[in-house]
């Protein structure tokens, strides 16, 4: 009984502070695909200190204003090397799911993947206890780890 009061005590108390990451390589476009998913309060704050300024995402007063923070915001923590070679991620958009924001890049188009060097360190500077999950998908095959801060880097060979 005592577990389960502290398990509880535990989970109301200490939020867990957990970002994901999907990248995958597209067969048919040749590109990286990558979604991150963030929960939008931790985001807001991020983004605020980090621009000094009051960032809305659930409704933006200038949602082209709030995207180009958010797409600098994760390019500056959020660096993929194929092959070695750093990808340049173009920003689509972001949406609201629930109670996190998906934001969605796509690289240029890379013929082929041996190697994914991956540097994820967003909100690292936000909470000690900050957990980024990474799932990477290269020719079928899924990779997947969880980075807590501060480990940030992890590689796949596929």
């Amino acid at each position: 009984m005592l577990q389960l009061i502290l398990f509880f005590w535990l989970n109301i108390f200490h939020p867990f502070y957990v970002s994901v990451t999907e990248i995958n390589h597209s067969q048919k476009t040749k590109t990286v695909q990558v979604s991150v998913r963030i929960f939008f309060d931790d985001f807001e704050s991020a983004l605020d200190k980090r621009y000094k300024t009051n960032i809305n995402i659930l409704k933006p007063k200038d949602r082209k204003q709030v995207g180009m923070l958010i797409s600098d915001y994760i390019k500056s923590h959020l660096e993929i090397k194929a092959n070695a070679k750093l990808l340049t991620l173009e920003y689509l958009g972001y949406q609201i799911e629930e109670d996190a924001a998906w934001c969605y890049f796509e690289s240029e188009k890379v013929e082929s993947i041996e190697k994914l060097d991956i540097q994820n360190n967003i909100l690292f500077e936000q909470h000690d206890s900050q957990i980024n999950m990474i799932h990477a998908t290269v020719k079928g095959k899924r990779k997947s780890t969880k980075l807590e801060n501060p480990e940030s880097k992890v590689s796949f060979s596929y």
